[in-house]
């Protein structure tokens, strides 16, 4: 276990993903919170099905390369994430019905874009992550968009509670719901631009929504599932850094599996809303009515 851990803090690319690990998971983790709150996990996963035909565009458009891929993924997802917002704001069309619409049209682009390109395997690390990789510059890039969209989350959390409880009650205290629908949704895309390299556009749903339904399930106070979650994603992106050198497996899908697992054992064993809880209770009821 020292030699793992002397190679990971003894490396500069170990120590890159590290740092990356921490901003990544908390940023994720937190802004979890939020989604799984309004419950827009739907809405959520859409868009980051539409960062595979940015990424596409990008390596058509300029080549296969960190910044092509980062620019296309972001441009399209925006798009497509603040369109949706948009036509639902305008229209009578829900959300959730405009982005199937969006989301699925740039899906197919995407596949005819690849079909383009003679790149297939270069793809991979975008697709499921490499944090390994991280470079300086990249690591530049993940605090400095991770610090302003944390910032931005945390200045604005009380209004945006209000909001996701209740656009009524927000409306009422004149905060401009509509303008924070889509502020949400561009920190939402912001942040999966951000995990690209390190779960990739397929994997990075579970990143964002897996820690904080973890804290749903233990915990009442939105304020706790907020935090908790940017915790328990540091956390569980640390140690599957380490793990995936010990182990020699990819980081990213050791992150969403952990996460899946730990998820599974909050389900069950939850003390206030796990299955087993739930079980007692039902059976405790059945025999004592009048508890």
């Amino acid at each position: 276990m020292m030699d793992v851990l002397e190679q990971v803090f003894g490396s500069g690319f170990g120590q890159r993903a590290l740092l990356a690990a921490v901003m990544i998971g908390f940023l994720n983790g937190y802004l979890g919170g939020y989604v799984v709150i309004r419950r827009s996990a739907l809405f959520a996963g859409a868009l980051s099905h539409t960062i595979f035909p940015g990424i596409a565009l990008g390596a058509l458009i300029a080549g296969l390369n960190p910044v092509s891929a980062l620019l296309g993924a972001g441009v399209t997802a925006m798009l497509v994430g603040l369109g949706a917002t948009g036509v639902s704001a305008s229209s009578r069309l829900d959300r959730d019905s405009a982005l199937a619409i969006l989301f699925t049209a740039a899906f197919g682009a995407g596949l005819i874009i690849l079909r383009r390109l003679s790149t297939y395997v270069s793809l991979e690390d975008y697709l499921f992550g490499n944090i390994l990789a991280v470079s300086n510059a990249d690591l530049w890039f993940v605090f400095a968009a991770g610090g302003i969209t944390l910032s931005i989350l945390i200045l604005l959390q009380r209004p945006l509670l209000i909001y996701l409880f209740s656009e009524v009650i927000a409306r009422t205290q004149g905060i401009p719901v509509h303008l924070l629908a889509y502020l949400l949704a561009a920190l939402i895309v912001l942040t999966m631009i951000i995990s690209l390299q390190a779960v990739g556009a397929i994997l990075t749903l579970g990143l964002l929504i897996a820690p904080a339904s973890i804290m749903y399930l233990y915990v009442d106070s939105p304020r706790v599932i907020l935090w908790g979650g940017g915790l328990l994603g540091t956390a569980v992106s640390v140690l599957c850094v380490i793990a995936s050198y010990a182990f020699n497996t990819q980081t990213g899908p050791l992150i969403v599996v952990s996460l899946g697992l730990l998820f599974v054992l909050a389900y069950v064993c939850s003390p206030k809303y796990g299955l087993v809880f739930r079980i007692f209770k039902y059976y405790h009821m059945r025999q004592d009515p009048d508890a």
